[in-house]
């Protein structure tokens, strides 16, 4: 019995040394899904903000944050929080934050490092995008819809990508107004720029952006 105990203390601290020295990527805590406003105040309260502090979110904020917004409410179906047309899900949901680009992993609740580059000013062409402390980029994976790389694609091909993408901003604008956070959806985004930027594919394709922080006060 001791030996299998030692044994496991010490598969523990290797995946802990594994996890710390060899990746990048963020395991966000569980989501607190107990806290926060009522939902008819947080619809009260919602609303857009364009000026944010320089105070970067808690990693318990980011996982509140991109659970509400596209995390499995489902566990048995991978379900999630926002519908999709035919639960299709090709929405992917990438973070920028100051340490670098990242794509939330709803299965496993982790934020993957896709590189070490602060994009944040990519993200948008309005000043405030770049010293906000969070960006969320939103892009459609068309290859989980049939398209290839090099097939033309269409306006009417992302039309259920485009009120998909609004689900997802809408839970988001919600988590902010119940969690005293500000937020902003744009459109205004230079996706021939930062397409290249993130390393996507020819069939992926940028929907919107978000922006997310604490609000500046008057």
């Amino acid at each position: 019995m001791k030996k299998k105990i030692l044994y496991g203390l010490f598969t523990i601290s290797l995946n802990f040394l594994f996890i710390n020295v060899t990746s990048q990527d963020i395991a966000l805590p569980a989501p607190d899904k107990t806290g926060g406003k009522p939902l008819m105040q947080a619809l009260s309260e919602r609303q857009s903000v364009r000026a944010f502090t320089k105070e970067n979110l808690s990693q318990q904020q980011l996982s509140d944050l991109l659970w509400a917004g596209w995390g499995i409410n489902r566990l048995e179906d991978k379900k999630r929080t926002a519908p999709s047309a035919r639960n299709v899900q090709e929405i992917d949901v990438y973070v920028a934050l100051p340490s670098g680009l990242y794509l939330y992993m709803a299965e496993s609740h982790i934020l993957k490092q896709i590189h070490n580059r602060d994009i944040r000013a990519v993200t948008g062409t309005q000043d405030f995008v770049a010293g906000a402390p969070l960006n969320i980029i939103y892009v459609a994976d068309l290859g989980k819809m049939g398209k290839k790389e090099g097939d033309v694609i269409k306006e009417s091909d992302l039309l259920s990508s485009y009120a998909n993408t609004g689900f997802i901003a809408q839970n988001v604008y919600l988590y902010c107004a119940s969690a005293n956070l500000g937020c902003v959806i744009r459109g205004m985004v230079p996706k021939d720029k930062l397409a290249p930027e993130m390393g996507l594919r020819s069939n992926q394709v940028i929907i919107l952006s978000q922006t997310v922080g604490v609000p500046l006060k008057n």
